[in-house]
């Protein structure tokens, strides 16, 4: 199975990197994992409603040049649907099992994401109303992927 994880920015903070690297690793163990960072519009504070869609847009245009059209597509949405650990084992068990072999997770820049990315989304996912860091996103979603695999395949690590 293949996993991929598009952002939208860099992560400069060598902390993130730390925490990625980590999770990257020891997901390399059961899944073809890539992470793939678009780059993000510059967004001031005091941008019109229209300003802001065009920035999204744009990174929508980005986000959506790297997506397969066979890959299924789940949005990082506030507007998603919440699932427990065991309910996001269960979806991506499910998942691969109606044979999908490339997941794609989407993080979306700080306006969100686009109308036209949405459209292209399989599902949407949200893991709080709250917003959080997209660099803290990456981390989060990593470390539920792997807790996920860890469920699926029966291993200690979730408790």
């Amino acid at each position: 199975m293949k996993i991929s994880i598009i952002c939208v920015g860099k992560l400069k903070e060598k902390y993130w990197n730390m925490a990625i690297d980590e999770y990257s690793k020891r997901l390399g163990k059961y899944v073809k994992l890539e992470i793939i960072e678009v780059p993000d519009e510059k967004a001031p504070e005091s941008m019109s409603l229209a300003e802001e869609e065009i920035v999204k847009k744009k990174e929508g245009e980005r986000i959506l040049k790297n997506i397969k059209d066979d890959a299924y597509c789940v949005a990082l949405a506030i507007e998603g649907k919440n699932l427990s650990s065991e309910e996001l084992a269960d979806f991506v068990e499910k998942t691969t099992l109606r044979g999908v072999s490339h997941i794609v997770f989407v993080i979306g820049g700080s306006l969100g994401l686009s109308k036209d990315f949405m459209n292209r989304a399989n599902y949407y996912l949200s893991f709080s109303k709250m917003t959080f860091p997209h660099q803290m996103m990456r981390v989060i979603l990593l470390e539920q992927i792997y807790r996920a695999i860890k469920i699926n395949r029966n291993e200690p690590y979730h408790k």
